[in-house]
């Protein structure tokens, strides 16, 4: 179920969220977008799987947020680039985007993996990959939460 903040600029969070843990890392980006200092975004979380391409290019910007799974991003996140990649291409040239992983491991070929769908698409990775990885800590709640609201506040300002 879609989750909506306030109006303005728009950002798009893509979060899979299998477990409650991942579920609780997309709770804290958006929540984090609903207070003042997020300015006047608009921001939706959305599954993977609920993405359409016209999802992502009326945004202004993204984060998708991924699993790692067998050492390369979760099979949702997979889909979504299947299926909107190529609508994708030349309509989100300079999206200003961002990502984390929650990696049981390293998450290295996961950031590699985004890193290269990023650059194809054209997109402005603005923010340092953000990769959660090891046993699960309350922290990386506060670290999504603080990435998305970044990302937010930069559209507001105008700066993204």
């Amino acid at each position: 179920m879609p989750m909506v903040a306030s109006m303005s600029r728009r950002l798009l969070i893509i979060a899979h969220t299998p477990s409650p843990n991942t579920l609780a890392l997309a709770k804290a980006g958006h929540n984090a977008c609903l207070g003042e200092a997020a300015g006047s975004v608009e921001t939706t979380c959305l599954s993977p799987f609920d993405v359409t391409a016209t999802d992502l290019v009326a945004a202004d910007a993204v984060i998708i947020g991924t699993t790692e799974n067998i050492g390369y991003m979760a099979g949702a996140t997979k889909d979504m680039f299947d299926r909107c990649y190529n609508a994708w291409l030349g309509h989100s040239d300079a999206m200003p985007a961002g990502f984390y992983i929650r990696a049981g491991l390293e998450g290295t070929a996961t950031r590699r993996a985004l890193e290269g769908i990023y650059a194809g698409l054209k997109w402005r990775l603005v923010a340092p990959p953000l990769i959660l990885h090891g046993a699960w800590q309350d922290r990386f709640c506060e670290d999504v939460a603080d990435l998305c609201l970044g990302m937010a506040a930069g559209l507001d300002a105008g700066i993204f």
